[in-house]
């Protein structure tokens, strides 16, 4: 008797499991898929002044493939990424290891005033940078001709990827901080201890215990930031409009495929630009994941 009434227990068990798992499987196809499967089919087409919308197949990605603005677009952005990631996840380590340690008072205010700025919605810290680093009225430039000192050109050519940066570093040091805090907390104290008693000090523990365990939150946090790098849009389109001379429509990949499709009304090509961004984030993550798991690897 009990193992007829186990059976159909079991049963109605498996079949539950689908039935939570729709929900996320609806919105998935319906905000994921089905949009994504729209801009494969839009980009490839073209809009033709004769003969309207015709089939071009791959021909806007050969297009795309050869477009310089596409490609220094691309490169700019890679630089970015070289250059300003490092510097933000080093310092949400240095954050993370120093708050893990014990030693900082008002722990908590110190980690809730670094985490802050990324609350900041991306657009008000864009125009509260843009007005710091105005040549006019910013207050740096103020504070350089009082002292008789030249007027930083945080928003010229030389200097702008740099001021992206320090934007997008104050804005995620935060975000990774918490990431690898969390990811210390949950390291056992045993360890801490058996590093103590063979005499290791503080630097020592850091180095040997710490780092090691942290790796995979560090990849977690480099793969985010792969992502976010090459999809940089909200800094560089709201300080084009006080920097247009610097910043351009086709600044950053992403930035090039918004101003096609809705300045330039060429959603075609916009489409297919996405598409070859999707690609370049896709490959640069693989890459990132490939060298990680060779260096796992003895």
């Amino acid at each position: 008797m009990g193992a007829t009434t186990a059976a159909p227990a079991k049963g109605k068990r498996r079949a539950a499991g689908p039935l939570f798992v729709a929900p996320f499987m609806v919105l998935f196809l319906l905000l994921f898929l089905a949009p994504l499967g729209y801009a494969a089919y839009l980009s490839l087409f073209q809009e033709r002044l004769i003969g309207g919308t015709a089939f071009v197949g791959l021909d806007n990605y050969v297009k795309a493939v050869q477009d310089p603005l596409l490609i220094h677009g691309v490169g700019r952005v890679a630089l970015f990424f070289v250059i300003q990631v490092p510097v933000m996840l080093l310092l949400a380590l240095l954050f993370a290891l120093a708050l893990d340690s014990g030693l900082l008072r008002l722990a908590r205010v110190i980690r809730l005033g670094i985490f802050v700025p990324y609350a900041v919605p991306s657009v008000v810290a864009a125009l509260m940078w843009g007005y710091l680093y105005g040549p006019d009225f910013g207050p740096f430039a103020q504070l350089s001709r009082n002292l008789d000192l030249p007027v930083p050109g945080f928003l010229s050519e030389g200097w702008m990827l740099g001021s992206l940066a320090n934007i997008v570093t104050w804005e995620f040091v935060g975000y990774n901080m918490i990431i690898l805090y969390a990811a210390l907390r949950t390291i056992p104290h045993e360890l801490y201890e058996a590093a103590a008693m063979d005499g290791a000090g503080a630097w020592r523990i850091a180095w040997s215990v710490k780092l090691p365990a942290l790796k995979p939150a560090l990849l977690l946090t480099l793969l985010f930031s792969v992502i976010g790098s090459f999809q940089l849009f909200n800094e560089p389109n709201l300080l084009m409009k006080v920097a247009p001379d610097v910043i351009s429509s086709s600044y950053t990949a992403n930035l090039y495929a918004y101003s096609l499709a809705f300045t330039g009304q060429q959603v075609n090509y916009a489409a297919t630009v996405s598409f070859l961004l999707g690609l370049v984030i896709v490959i640069a993550s693989y890459a990132v994941l490939l060298t990680a798991n060779r260096r796992r690897t003895p």
